[in-house]
């Protein structure tokens, strides 16, 4: 089987602001101050939530379920001297809609993080991640 490499370019604006993505994609910003956007780190954790959350609201429809509502909060603790990398990650898992109970909701939580989302699989061989799940 085919290994898949991912390619980015990223350009330096000024200062600690960069700007990159997929050469012939969308860019985005990032701001090692995060003053003009968000830094490194944070967007570590925006992946996480974005590749989590896009395989959440792919499962749901097939269990049924209509997302009325999703939020996600992603806090990172991180080691206080050199290097800063995140030492535990938690989620926390805001979902409502029709349909949607309990089972649902962890199943397709547990399905992200356990099998699906690269970024978790990336991420938890240094870091341990955990959830918690809010409904309504």
């Amino acid at each position: 089987m085919a290994q898949e490499t991912k390619h980015i370019v990223m350009n330096w604006r000024n200062g600690m602001v960069f700007e990159g993505g997929d050469p012939d994609g969308p860019m985005a910003v990032v701001d090692g101050t995060n003053e003009t956007a968000p830094g490194p780190m944070l967007q570590l954790l925006m992946a996480l939530a974005g590749c989590a959350g896009s395989d959440i609201v792919t499962m749901l429809p097939k269990m049924e379920v209509e997302l009325t509502a999703f939020r996600m909060e992603v806090r990172g603790v991180r080691n206080e001297t050199y290097p800063k990398r995140y030492l535990t990650i938690h989620m926390d898992f805001h979902l409502a809609g029709k349909n949607l109970d309990e089972a649902k909701a962890r199943r397709s939580i547990e399905l992200s993080l356990e099998k699906y989302c690269s970024v978790t699989h990336t991420l938890k061989l240094d870091a341990p991640i955990t959830y918690d799940l809010h409904l309504g």
